[in-house]
């Protein structure tokens, strides 16, 4: 695969460093002299020049790649280089990064993004996750489909803890995916035991009902099959 990343800070080396370990092809750009650390990956391409500019993606090949990553520190600049990667080279896929909460409702197809990824929003999420026994803490969303990914570490004293993942209802467009127990990531089967202190990770679809599937962490029955009241 090949992937430009526009954005030579701490960020994009990361993530350069990451592909090329699983034998990506990696195109860096930058418009700063002081961020061209080229020792620092010394595999990737590495290009002095703005990103925002249409000569600039031509000569980094933007044509030929399949992932844009538009890794700046600056909402804008990322946006722009999304929309250029999108509609002006037809790249497959643009993975933007959303410096400032607040940007992030641009971040959408208008503007050429695939996927966001806000730093903050994940580090938030996951400082919630940390602290939050019990509670329901949505990790992250993915901004074409609106799935979502949702994460829960069950008390000690849950319903659910001693029911077999095959007993429970979940809402519709509602997946439990993963358990992690102890460290350790298991695929759920219907003959799985849930304990407590397990961390649940959910895929929910758009239309997935959130409350739905905390009454049913909550009680341990869904509302589709508690019974009637007259």
């Amino acid at each position: 695969m090949r992937v430009v990343i526009a954005g030579a800070g701490s960020v994009g080396r990361s993530i350069a460093r990451e592909l090329l370990a699983h034998d990506h092809e990696v195109t860096i750009v930058d418009r700063q002299p002081s961020a061209m650390r080229i020792a620092q990956v010394a595999d990737a391409d590495w290009l002095l020049a703005d990103a925002c500019e249409l000569p600039t993606l031509r000569e980094a090949r933007a044509d030929e790649c399949d992932v844009m990553v538009a890794a700046t520190g600056d909402d804008k600049a990322n946006l722009v280089i999304s929309l250029l990667a999108k509609t002006e080279f037809g790249v497959p896929r643009t993975v933007a990064r959303v410096n400032n909460p607040k940007n992030e409702w641009m971040f959408d197809e208008a503007w050429g993004v695939d996927v966001a990824v806000s730093t903050p929003r994940i580090m938030t999420s996951m400082v919630e996750e940390a602290v939050s026994v019990g509670d329901l803490v949505r990790i992250f969303t993915f901004h074409q489909s609106r799935a979502g990914i949702l994460e829960l570490t069950l008390p000690d004293g849950s319903p659910l803890a001693g029911m077999r993942v095959g007993q429970i209802e979940w809402p519709q467009d509602t997946v439990l995916a993963c358990i992690v127990r102890d460290a350790r990531p298991l695929s759920p089967s219907p003959d799985d035991t849930l304990e407590g202190r397990d961390e649940l990770l959910f895929v929910t679809g758009r239309d997935a009902d959130e409350a739905a599937l905390q009454a049913v962490l909550r009680t341990g029955v869904s509302a589709s099959s508690a019974p009637a009241t007259s």
